[in-house]
């Protein structure tokens, strides 16, 4: 884990792409697409089944890394809002026995936003944990520091001619000094938007500055995505 300051608070970011917030005890992830699979196999585009195991074992392997005692998810945990009950039995069990194990929050987004907490742990729109919003999709215009996901953000880079995208957090500056930022997809089977997406620079505004962050082996590698005019 790679730890880091933002808004005004200590966080850490593992390498599986989880924000880990200590003084919460909290693991964060976004957009898990669960079951996404299993939704385009009932549209006729068969896809190995096996993407929403992939995904919580992952994430049960950051819980057990991290000493998380809480899990808040950031929307679009399921690939459409009947996902819940597309799980199959292995994967259930999996899942019941993480919510069970911590005090889950599951944030809904735009593709699961009638899911239902049968699965356990309990639902929100959105929360305001300690003067830190927890939302599914960043708010243009948003002054508060925020939490988000939404846009899958990757980093593009050319490597002696070799393109790299990875997956990476986006984190916005004001003026003040606080900030926003944007978590990269958890889920095993997500794609990805350019970091430097208008679409991501424009959900961040207002901003003096924002970056595009990854782990780099025990340090946080920063690159510049957009600075304001001078």
């Amino acid at each position: 884990m790679v730890p880091f300051s933002f808004a005004g608070e200590e966080f850490a970011l593992t390498q599986g792409r989880a924000l880990y917030w200590p003084r919460e005890r909290a693991l964060l992830v976004a957009d898990l697409h669960l079951e996404k699979a299993s939704f385009f196999a009932r549209h006729g585009q068969m896809l190995p089944p096996y993407d929403s195991r992939e995904t919580l074992e992952r994430l049960a392997l950051a819980i057990r890394e991290t000493g998380a005692r809480r899990v808040y998810t950031l929307g679009d945990n399921f690939h459409d809002s009947a996902g819940t009950e597309r799980l199959e039995p292995h994967a259930a069990g999996m899942l019941a026995a993480l919510t069970r194990a911590t005090d889950w929050v599951w944030i809904t987004g735009n593709h699961d936003h009638a899911m239902e907490a049968s699965i356990g742990g309990t639902l929100a729109d959105e929360l305001d944990i300690a003067g830190l919003l927890l939302r599914h999709r960043a708010k243009p215009g948003e002054t508060r520091p925020e939490l988000s996901g939404h846009y899958h953000p990757r980093l593009h880079l050319t490597v002696r001619h070799r393109r790299i995208r990875r997956p990476c957090a986006v984190i916005s500056r004001d003026r003040e000094g606080s900030g926003r930022m944007i978590l990269p997809a958890y889920g095993a089977l997500t794609g990805g938007m350019d970091a430097a997406d208008p679409a991501i620079l424009k959900a961040l505004q207002p901003a003096r500055a924002i970056d595009a962050v990854v782990s780099a082996g025990d340090r946080l590698a920063t690159f510049p995505l957009w600075r304001a005019a001078a």
